[in-house]
């Protein structure tokens, strides 16, 4: 949203709260705070859930197919977790591999191999291209354009809408065979919690690509993680590229990563038969085998595929009400101002607010020196550049809700405070 001359009505409301604002944002900097939205870490009373995982498998440390867990091998993982996580994600657990940790790990292999080696569909490694670029639907996930940043690709932005990344944006792209994959967070994807439609992944399923190699990255990181009593449709992309004529189409992903304990879970990869069979020739090259102890404790604390879901309510319980708190004070704060606009996700980690044009970066400024840390402005775009300097990513997971009352109170007023100035310019300016 842009402020401009022409908008008299609001920059003259905006101009009458400069000492309202101004006094607001003095009180906030002498509380001294030391606040922190940064990032989306499960707050220690969620970690607290999983803690009957640490006494487990116990004795009993042989899987359901009598494999031993603690020796070598299995490089697919044991099938207690895979049969119960493929049952969970509705696929088929012969396409699902179990590995350890964060499925981040997959993906930047995933990436890192067809840069080194080519994928199964490539005609040479990536390295050898001329330019490989990628799509990267915003706002988006900043490690995901770390990963791509990481290796030289051009990232291409595509806007991210509440239905999924903007499919004739992507069509148009993909006809240039320089474009060797997308990043997309299905469900409840970050920042925005906005879930892909079942139209959406249709298309990308069923649209042509100039390169033969092109791969979209699934990575379902919150397939589960809802904020209400009900749980989102989970699209089986893998069968449904096969159904279109595009079996090796997707990388699909996914964790536990944020329902258990952070980089001590596992991790999944979905996808065809031929795209494993690819994975597994390099991966059984660089390791023997994956956490398989982990594997049959995550499987015995679960239970069943029901009882992911039972903890992932009482998840829902504890940060609820967190994620109420921030879109309830921004609407109390800054409604009706036309100076921000915010998303009500029903689940996933994070609320993707816009400000005014141009001054993101501000808010940002305004926030740290009153003690309230926030995601750098620009965080969600590739090379963190947002080429309006509008969106933020809040992220209210980790602090109590006490915290979070406090440290959006503040973020209001910066927000606020920051249109305000902008608002000022615009009318000095006469633009």
């Amino acid at each position: 949203m842009k402020l401009t001359h022409a908008n008299t009505d609001v920059l003259n409301t905006l101009t009458s709260l400069r000492g309202e604002a101004d006094k607001a944002y003095q009180e906030l900097k002498d509380r001294h705070l030391a606040l922190d939205l940064t990032r989306g870490k499960p707050s220690a009373e969620q970690l607290d859930l999983g803690l009957d995982l640490l006494s487990l498998p116990g004795v009993n440390y042989t899987g359901s197919d009598g494999v031993d867990t603690r020796n070598y091998g299995g490089g697919d993982g044991i099938m207690d977790i895979r049969a119960l996580w493929a049952e969970l994600l509705g696929v088929d657990p012969a396409l699902l591999i179990a590995g350890d940790a964060s499925s981040l790990n997959i993906m930047f292999d995933l990436v890192s191999w067809s840069h080194t080696f080519g994928n199964n569909d490539s005609e040479r490694p990536w390295s050898e291209e001329e330019t490989v670029k990628w799509i990267c639907p915003v706002p988006g996930y900043d490690r995901h354009h770390t990963i791509t940043e990481t290796f030289g690709y051009e990232m291409l932005t595509v806007p991210m809408t509440n239905q999924g990344p903007d499919l004739d944006a992507v069509r148009e792209l993909v006809k240039d065979p320089a474009v060797k994959g997308m990043w997309t967070v299905p469900v409840f994807s970050n920042p925005t919690g906005w879930s892909v439609s079942r139209e959406v992944a249709e298309g990308l399923a069923a649209m042509e690509t100039a390169a033969p190699d092109f791969r979209i990255v699934w990575d379902n990181a919150y397939a589960v993680h809802t904020l209400t009593d009900e749980f989102p449709e989970i699209i089986d992309v893998v069968t449904l590229a096969a159904d279109k004529g595009h079996p090796n189409r997707f990388w699909a992903m996914s964790s536990t990563s944020k329902i258990t304990f952070a980089g001590a879970g596992v991790a999944f990869f979905n996808s065809s038969k031929e795209n494993l069979d690819w994975y597994r020739g390099i991966a059984s090259a660089r390791g023997i085998g994956p956490n398989k102890v982990n594997q049959l404790a995550h499987a015995r604390y679960f239970g069943s595929a029901e009882g992911v879901r039972s903890v992932m309510r009482k998840h829902s319980g504890i940060l609820a009400p967190k994620f109420s708190a921030v879109t309830a004070i921004l609407k109390r704060r800054l409604g009706g101002l036309g100076i921000a606009e915010w998303t009500t996700p029903a689940g996933g980690y994070f609320i993707s607010v816009d400000v005014v044009d141009g001054t993101a970066s501000r808010v940002a400024e305004l926030a740290k020196d009153a003690g309230i840390a926030l995601t750098g402005a620009g965080a969600t775009f590739p090379y963190k550049k947002d080429p309006y300097n509008r969106n933020l990513r809040l992220a209210p997971s980790m602090p109590p809700i006490e915290e979070v009352e406090v440290a959006m109170d503040g973020v209001a007023t910066c927000i606020l405070l920051a249109a305000i100035e902008a608002a000022e310019a615009a009318e000095a300016a006469g633009e």
